[in-house]
């Protein structure tokens, strides 16, 4: 049997905010069973703090993903500590923060991984569930798209393109299973275009940035000394971001999320129509799905097949 799992003890972390450039401080802390992951903001009148990490509490996807809660109380940038919880096969726990971002560390999701997996988590009661994906969902913004549909296991394919800087066009495609997001996924950072930095900053964004938190383009040039930790750390970064922003279905989904040129809106908009095609998916326990479906089936790869020439995905990945 597959239990939830939870941390083992509190930890801290202690950064600068992406967006505001202020000093911020979070505190992962063990959680009930099946209560899922939590944001409190301290800072905040009591009662007014709790946001939920669910999808349909996103509030804002510039640059980041924003969630708030029904008293108006918003928390930024979640998406790296989401997929950090998620790629630890953490089910619950409660964040605290000390302001209105988690901190952006170094730009990736390693520095909250690697501290998870050395604190431990612990298994706790109740059975671990996850969304099974059973037909294709589709989103589309002008020429960008991101579909779901049936597969065994979590997986992500992503195409991405930028033509004339030195991201380019790239494309990865990943079983998150095993080690594969601390491998494969974790330690891919944020990144940017030098050209876009003051008008970002003269929008109130990007004002912690920096070559300790992301990675700078500046035409086909890398402005960072160290270079890149892949050859295609941009693409395997949006890989990240969608992870994380997929965790707010709140469990596991099994599917396999094909995407171009995504970003948090259409992530967003992704989750949203998810969830309402209540037909599309079932809410199972991880054990009962892995006695059914313990290797990929048949139909499963046949309609994948399919949906890729419906869609033309082969033009772009």
């Amino acid at each position: 049997m597959q239990y939830q799992k939870t941390l083992r003890e509190p930890i801290s972390f202690v950064g600068i905010g992406l967006h505001s450039g202020k000093r911020a401080k979070i505190t992962l802390k063990p959680s009930m069973d099946s209560s899922g992951i939590y944001f409190l903001r301290r800072d905040v009148e009591p009662g007014t703090g709790l946001i939920p990490a669910r999808w349909y509490n996103v509030h804002a996807t510039t640059m980041s993903t924003t969630l708030m809660n029904k008293q108006g109380t918003t928390v930024d940038t979640v998406e790296h500590l989401m997929a950090a919880l998620f790629g630890c096969g953490v089910d619950n726990a409660l964040v605290e923060v000390d302001g209105p971002e988690v901190p952006i560390m170094d730009g990736s999701a390693a520095p909250f991984a690697t501290t998870i997996e050395r604190i431990g988590t612990r298994k706790q009661s109740a059975p671990r569930h996850a969304i099974w994906v059973q037909r294709p969902i589709e989103v589309r913004e002008g020429d960008k798209f991101a579909i779901l549909m049936p597969h065994p296991t979590p997986r992500i394919t992503i195409a991405i393109d930028f033509p004339g800087t030195a991201v380019g066009a790239q494309t990865f495609s990943v079983e998150l299973v095993n080690e594969a997001f601390r491998n494969d996924i974790a330690r891919a950072r944020t990144f940017g275009f030098a050209q876009q930095l003051n008008a970002l900053r003269s929008r109130g964004l990007a004002l912690g940035g920096s070559l300790n938190n992301a990675v700078l383009v500046d035409g086909e040039r890398i402005v960072n000394e160290g270079g890149l930790r892949y050859d295609n750390e941009f693409v395997r970064h949006k890989v990240l971001d969608a992870f994380g922003d997929l965790a707010l279905a709140g469990v596991p989904i099994f599917g396999h999320y094909y995407a171009y040129k995504p970003g948090h809106s259409l992530n967003r908009a992704l989750m949203k129509q998810l969830f309402s095609e209540r037909s599309a998916w079932s809410y199972i326990a991880v054990d009962e799905f892995q006695q059914l479906f313990g290797e990929p089936i048949q139909a499963e790869r046949e309609s994948e097949e399919v949906l890729l020439k419906q869609a033309d995905i082969r033009q772009v990945l």
